[in-house]
């Protein structure tokens, strides 16, 4: 794993730790990648798989890919 998707990866898993409080942390952390990322740092993630996130990032990621496939 590259240094940037090795980043990547700790930052989405940082994410969806500090949006565990919310109702639905999945969805949560997926609207807080699509807001916040760059869309070259997306892309990265979508296409990494869920390889070392945590099970709410994985889903995030999972989701986010859906969404964009949807498009």
């Amino acid at each position: 794993m590259s240094d940037t998707l090795a980043t990547l990866v700790r930052m989405a898993n940082q994410i969806a730790a500090n949006l565990q409080h919310e109702a639905d942390p999945v969805a949560a952390t997926a609207e807080h990648i699509e807001l916040f990322w760059d869309p070259r740092m997306r892309k990265m993630i979508r296409h990494h798989g869920t390889e070392g996130l945590s099970d709410t990032a994985a889903a995030a990621v999972q989701q986010l890919a859906a969404s964009q496939s949807a498009q």
